[in-house]
């Protein structure tokens, strides 16, 4: 009996353990992303939201740590009240974790359709004007090797080339620049003579044919197409801490139990 014990509580601090560095990347993540945005808002229209979700997500990592200090001190100190705590507080994490999972499944085809407006969006209104919107965006064409929205014709119609779009009906083929620059990001060539040269395209040229030197594919589905690539990483990251954690929860009941059925023998 007293083996299982001690076993079960080193399984528990070990699980605390990891419960704890969790929450801490979360927690340092997060306040990393409060400090420097330049990435992230690039994928959201409204910064309120998108400090909301960190807020959240703060308040997520900060909860673990507690729920990690709790489970530690209840396991140690084999106090019952402070592992019933850590129970009902890891559920309360689990039940969330896998309610914000089966949210996100059932809406994926929306998280889709947000990513394709605000790509367009940033294009359009965004870029040029909104410094760290315009470094954020630098860096996605650069490392998915893509150029505007749907393709280099997405810049025609941009406030990058002195486009105003004060309502999307009133744009006309007229209003666009005959001839237009995309960004320097756009080359696909280190050479910044060559890429000079070739980053002032024609309208008319430039729906035929993309000159080299210049990516010829848009960033949005190569963007989308690699957030589904790599959201299998994430899932299965998620699935594991949920695991991680209902076996936190079965320990901790198996220990409380334990410690009662100990107690009870001890006063009889």
């Amino acid at each position: 009996m007293g083996f299982c014990v001690g076993l079960i509580k080193v399984l528990i601090v070990f699980l605390n353990t990891l419960f704890l560095l969790v929450g801490l990347l979360i927690a340092v993540g997060t306040a990393v992303l409060f400090a420097d945005p330049t990435y992230a808002v690039s994928v959201v229209q409204d910064t309120n939201n998108y400090y909301i979700g960190l807020s959240i997500l703060l308040v997520i990592g900060l909860i673990l740590v507690i729920v990690a200090f709790l489970g530690c001190c209840g396991a140690f100190k084999e106090s019952q009240c402070l592992l019933v705590t850590f129970f009902i507080f890891l559920l309360v994490v689990v039940v969330s974790e896998i309610a914000a999972g089966a949210w996100a499944f059932h809406n994926k085809d929306k998280l889709s359709d947000v990513i394709r407006q605000t790509v367009k969006h940033t294009v359009q209104e965004e870029y040029s004007v909104y410094p760290t919107r315009t470094a954020a965006f630098d860096g996605v064409q650069k490392m998915l090797k893509c150029c505007g929205a749907e393709g280099p014709n997405d810049w025609a119609a941009s406030r990058f080339n002195n486009v105003e779009r004060s309502n999307a009906l009133d744009l006309t083929i007229s209003r666009l620049n005959p001839v237009y620059k995309v960004p320097q990001s756009c080359c696909s060539t280190d050479d910044m003579n060559v890429c000079n040269n070739v980053r002032s395209l024609g309208i008319v040229t430039s729906i035929t044919a993309v000159p080299n030197g210049i990516y010829s594919k848009g960033c949005l589905e190569k963007l989308i197409d690699t957030i589904s690539e790599y959201s299998i990483y994430f899932i299965a990251v998620g699935g594991s801490i949920v695991v991680l954690e209902l076996f936190g929860l079965i320990f901790s009941l198996v220990l409380c139990c334990a410690i009662r059925r100990k107690d009870d023998d001890y006063k009889s």
